[in-house]
């Protein structure tokens, strides 16, 4: 590992960058500090979604039945 890109001192800001400034953001580094935002999201699955919506519906309806039953 080069001196360049050694761990921070104790002392030292978590948010500098590996070569001691806040503004380093990697331009040389070879990687996307914007997370790959020009890739496309894949497509939606409705069977997926639909199975998710009635999980947390089928949910509800046991959490108010167990308000039902416990408030007598």
């Amino acid at each position: 590992m080069s001196d360049a890109h050694a761990a921070p001192a104790a002392h030292e800001e978590h948010a500098v960058g590996p070569h001691g400034s806040t503004s380093d953001h990697g331009g040389d580094h070879g990687h996307d500090d914007h997370a790959h935002g020009s890739e496309k999201l894949g497509p939606m699955d409705p069977m997926a979604w639909g199975a998710g919506a009635l999980g947390i519906a089928l949910g509800l309806v046991v959490a108010f039945c167990m308000v039902l039953a416990t408030s007598a």
